[in-house]
């Protein structure tokens, strides 16, 4: 089984899911950073050198939200183009419906979570963790998503089912979509399945979309 890692960063398959990090999948990395020392260097809006039905699954961590609003479809329909007919695409971005809570109630610069990179306030999570925008702006956030507009977002642009949950602790949507269509309870086993080890880190609960 093969999954495309986009945007990865310096991370890799051990930072990503269970499932993934198994010996059953073999990674490829890829991001538009060739600093990284990726296995493919490409923006997840344009991955023409990857060809059709390349990959069982797409693993695309907190990088969505660095695209522009109009470009996200595009990454979308990309996503979908090189996955296998029965292929899945796994997403995890900031939940702005939480962050949203927290700045009505005065939290604005109060920090939500402990994050590897450091402690997260909402104006962070809605703009970009601000220590790394000085020296690279290009990780500013330019588009947000709740629960709902994720799910519509990815069934609007080539994956016919999908589903979201949401991790309380981590301000965090996490998000699996397929090519073809699957029960949303098949759909959220998969979910739990990729969690396993983290779901009492994460308290995950399922999000109605």
């Amino acid at each position: 089984m093969k999954f495309l890692h986009v945007g990865c960063g310096q991370n890799d398959k051990s930072k990503t899911t269970d499932i993934f990090a198994s010996d059953e999948w073999e990674e490829t990395r890829l991001d538009i950073d060739e600093s990284v020392k990726p296995d493919l260097v490409s923006s997840i809006t344009d991955l023409s050198i990857i060809k059709d039905g390349s990959f069982d699954a797409v693993y695309s961590a907190h990088n969505i939200e660095h695209l522009y609003a109009h470009e996200v479809p595009i990454a979308f329909k990309e996503f979908k183009r090189v996955l296998k007919d029965d292929g899945i695409v796994f997403i995890r971005c900031p939940d702005l419906y939480t962050i949203a809570k927290f700045i009505v109630d005065g939290k604005v610069v109060q920090p939500m979570y402990q994050s590897p990179a450091g402690p997260v306030t909402p104006i962070d999570a809605l703009f970009g963790m601000r220590p790394f925008l000085v020296d690279n702006p290009y990780m500013a956030h330019k588009i947000g998503f709740t629960s709902e507009l994720l799910v519509g977002t990815l069934k609007g642009n080539g994956f016919t089912s999908a589903i979201c949950v949401r991790s309380i602790s981590a301000v965090e949507l996490f998000a699996i979509a397929s090519v073809n269509e699957v029960n949303d309870d098949i759909l959220l086993e998969q979910m739990h399945n990729h969690l396993s080890t983290r779901l009492g880190e994460h308290n995950i609960e399922k999000v109605e979309s």
